[in-house]
């Protein structure tokens, strides 16, 4: 089989990020900033390659009932995304840290929302997931497949990225501030990092449920994270090892967030926000530069550029 690479772009609102640091609450008049920022970022990029991406969408951002004209505009950047024949898949409705730890009723209700207003929006069923902070649990995955999904992308069995968010939340606790974040479960860690059929009863075991789970890339030996805030923050001798670890992979799966193409200057970005988020003291012009360099590789290695929903459908 050819060898795939699939971009997944994590569209969090800026509130998330707010939560996770501990800031308190985000101006309201920048609900809509990362999505219409950096989305349109993402389309230039990709149209220039051909490519096309799976955006993992918080369905409260388009919910027009909650919030009106913001969900007006991130719409209609949406459909930009939607007629250029990418991907839309759910991130949940609200983005809850702690999603893995609600009971059937109200992963249900929060699974079902975000479903339903997707699928509304694109125009047919949406077919991927993506759990907040990659916490997925047998429940939420229940749940998925009677919502007949294809497959989830939650799976993060990156050791360093956990040990980093929780050096991030003692220190925040020791400061006496909490984060939003919550602890992930720590069977992530062992959990295969090629896609697999999982158990429902364990999603970070293999089984023969009928849906694929497609784990976020890491290297092969230390499980590092090989993600897009990653290499568009390192130097450009370990951005080049990172892919050139990949580069035999038969299934790369590069996330990236919104965030990750937006402008302190540019997009109004809050100051408190851009002393704790190294990537928005990058400009954008810088990373999306960057970021073509980065495709151009995956490409030059002899990977080929689709969807997750795409690829998804070739995994037996």
């Amino acid at each position: 089989m050819q060898r795939t690479c699939c971009i997944s772009i994590d569209v969090d609102p800026l509130p998330c990020y707010y939560q996770i640091h501990s800031l308190g609450t985000p101006p309201a008049d920048l609900r809509s900033t990362v999505l219409c920022a950096s989305v349109p970022r993402y389309l230039a990029l990709f149209a220039e390659r051909n490519i096309k991406a799976s955006f993992f969408i918080v369905a409260q951002d388009i919910d027009l009932d909650a919030l009106g004209d913001d969900a007006l505009a991130m719409r209609a950047t949406l459909r930009d995304a939607l007629s250029q024949g990418h991907e839309i898949a759910s991130h949940s409705y609200s983005h809850p840290y702690e999603l893995a730890r609600f009971d059937q009723a109200k992963t249900r209700e929060e699974l079902s929302r975000a479903h339903q207003l997707l699928s509304d929006f694109v125009g047919h069923p949406i077919e991927g997931f993506r759990a907040p902070g990659y916490d997925i649990s047998a429940t939420t995955l229940s749940e998925l497949l009677r919502l007949g999904y294809r497959y989830d992308s939650s799976v993060f069995p990156a050791p360093g990225y956990y040990a980093a968010k929780l050096a991030v939340m003692g220190g925040l606790r020791l400061l006496g501030r909490k984060s939003g974040a919550v602890v992930t479960n720590p069977r992530a860690l062992a959990a295969p990092i090629v896609p697999y059929r999982p158990a429902v009863a364990s999603p970070f075991k293999r089984g023969d449920a009928e849906i694929v789970e497609l784990p976020i890339a890491v290297t092969s030996r230390t499980r590092t994270p090989v993600i897009g805030t990653n290499l568009l923050l390192a130097p450009a001798w370990l951005r080049k090892h990172w892919l050139a670890s990949m580069a035999q992979r038969e299934f790369f799966n590069l996330e990236m967030h919104g965030i990750d193409l937006c402008d302190a200057d540019e997009d109004g970005m809050p100051a408190d926000l851009v002393a704790r988020q190294p990537d928005l003291r990058v400009s954008a012009a810088k990373k999306i530069e960057r970021l073509g360099e980065i495709l151009d590789e995956i490409e030059n290695s002899g990977h080929r550029f689709a969807r997750l929903c795409d690829y998804a459908s070739t995994v037996s």
